[in-house]
């Protein structure tokens, strides 16, 4: 189960350094995103910073699972949190359904850590 580990553990650590960093940089197409969602710029720039955050615990969870547990424990929730946002702008269902897809695979993540442990 070790390499199901590293591959996911790679995949969102990657996905979510690509939005972590925009958020952090006040990128102006996430500003506008996060403005059609009505998350202010000092939220925007705590969800960066819990993204980076998570993406350090993710690849330290390579070394030590149950940090790498809770940062994608920590994600999962990020998402559901981000699947509100988008439900009550009325988003399409793809756009909507995007979150639910990375918090569905952080709870992989960690259902692969419990199992390997």
């Amino acid at each position: 189960m070790h390499i199901p580990v590293i591959a996911l553990t790679v995949i969102l650590a990657a996905v979510f350094l690509s939005t972590a960093v925009p958020k952090l940089a006040g990128q102006a197409e996430m500003r506008r995103r996060m403005d059609h969602l009505g998350v202010s710029p000092g939220l925007t720039r705590v969800l960066g910073v819990l993204e980076l955050a998570a993406v350090a615990g993710l690849l330290l969870g390579l070394l030590w699972a149950p940090l790498g547990i809770a940062a994608a424990v920590g994600l999962a929730l990020q998402m559901v949190g981000a699947v509100v946002y988008h439900a009550r702008a009325k988003d399409p269902a793809p756009m909507t359904l995007t979150p639910v897809i990375f918090a569905v695979a952080a709870v992989a993540l960690v259902v692969l850590h419990v199992l390997k442990g």
